[in-house]
């Protein structure tokens, strides 16, 4: 599969009238192919290969939020990068996951060609199938280089989505003990 991206991106070379074969690009599709398998690796990850194992039972039904996991990601429509935090929390109810499973969720799914939308939807159900917990909240904010790059050009604009399921959903008071918590100064 690489040298068939490899020679796309050559051909995108030839078609934007540079040279693939000067010294500074003669080894850029090559780079660019390797790259763009990087950046998608989330498309040959599963869920239980991310897990491991790290499911395990506990007694805490109190909420357990991992805040401020970056991401980076590539814009479905124009393949440029998005890049943002991801706030996660969960209700146990019986089970929890390891730390840093949450994080791996997060990446397996930004590292797909993307919008927004779905993939806070995508990490939070996959939360949810995970821990059986009570409730699943997600919020992400990003930064978008197809908003900034070009198009309207708008250097400062943020798009924020959320995902509430169960208790998240249901009580306020749950969801708003979230939000307010992922927006807390962080004491470190």
């Amino acid at each position: 599969m690489t040298e068939s991206i490899q020679a796309a991106y050559r051909q995108i070379l030839l078609d934007l009238g540079e040279d693939p074969d000067r010294e500074g690009l003669k080894d850029t599709p090559g780079r660019a192919a390797r790259a763009m398998q990087y950046l998608t690796r989330g498309y040959h990850q599963t869920l239980d290969e991310v897990l491991n194992g790290a499911v395990f039972s506990s007694d805490n039904d109190e909420m357990v939020i991992v805040r401020n996991i970056e991401l980076y990601s590539l814009c479905e429509h124009h393949l440029l990068p998005f890049i943002g935090r991801a706030h996660v929390a969960y209700l146990p109810d019986g089970k929890v996951i390891g730390l840093s499973k949450v994080a791996r969720i997060v990446d397996m799914y930004a590292r797909r060609l993307q919008i927004q939308e779905n993939l806070t939807r995508q990490i939070a159900l996959a939360i949810q199938e995970v821990t059986g917990g009570r409730g699943v909240a997600v919020y992400i904010n990003a930064r978008h280089m197809c908003m900034m790059m070009r198009g309207v050009e708008k250097q400062n604009s943020e798009m924020s989505t959320s995902v509430m399921l169960g208790d998240f959903r249901s009580n306020h008071k749950t969801r708003d003990e979230f939000l307010q918590l992922i927006r807390t100064p962080s004491a470190y």
